[in-house]
């Protein structure tokens, strides 16, 4: 199974400038054998984790959010970028490369004492997904587990995580991988 989500990665040398190689999901998520087999995946890697709800950020951590909630039978909360939701909102930032970036949630999406599982595509650097989780403790909820489709190992993110459980199908341990 996990083979048939692997070989829908694509690798693209060189962008978004040169030196790095960034792992395209857009192949995994047009096949719609390799998008079952790993949201298949993801639910079986995060079963054993209690949980109510699921959080995911825009764009690409919503199309697996909501394949795992609906296979898991959970509500999805979204976190979107300043200012896209309509009702009141909390938030919390993040740090890029030059710079820092929000996300925000409905105040009311994430009660006081539910367990949240955060997911997205990609854990990188860990920084969105940090702030989702920063999002759900603002909140007075738990961050139950934070799972991923895609880990770069190499960038150590997972370490920014601590100390709550992750989950990633697939690890590239190096850049060249």
């Amino acid at each position: 199974m996990l083979e048939t989500v692997g070989r829908r990665i694509r690798t693209v040398p060189d962008f978004p400038k040169p030196g790095i190689s960034y792992k395209d999901i857009t192949p995994l998520i047009e096949d719609g054998e390799a998008l079952h087999a790993a949201t298949d995946a993801l639910h079986r890697a995060t079963e054993h984790l209690p949980y109510e709800s699921i959080l995911s950020a825009e764009a690409r951590g919503f199309v697996f959010g909501t394949a795992l909630a609906y296979r898991a039978r959970k509500g999805l909360i979204l976190a979107r970028k300043p200012n896209k939701l309509p009702r009141d909102t909390i938030s919390a930032s993040y740090d890029l490369e030059y710079g820092t970036d929000t996300l925000e949630a409905h105040a009311d999406s994430i009660t006081r004492g539910a367990r949240v599982l955060v997911a997205d595509d990609l854990l990188a650097t860990g920084g969105t997904s940090r702030a989702m989780c920063d999002l759900v403790e603002n909140a007075g909820g738990t961050v139950a587990g934070v799972a991923f489709v895609i880990e770069l190992g190499y960038l150590n993110g997972r370490a920014r995580l601590a100390p709550y459980e992750v989950v990633s199908l697939i690890t590239y341990a190096t850049p060249d991988d």
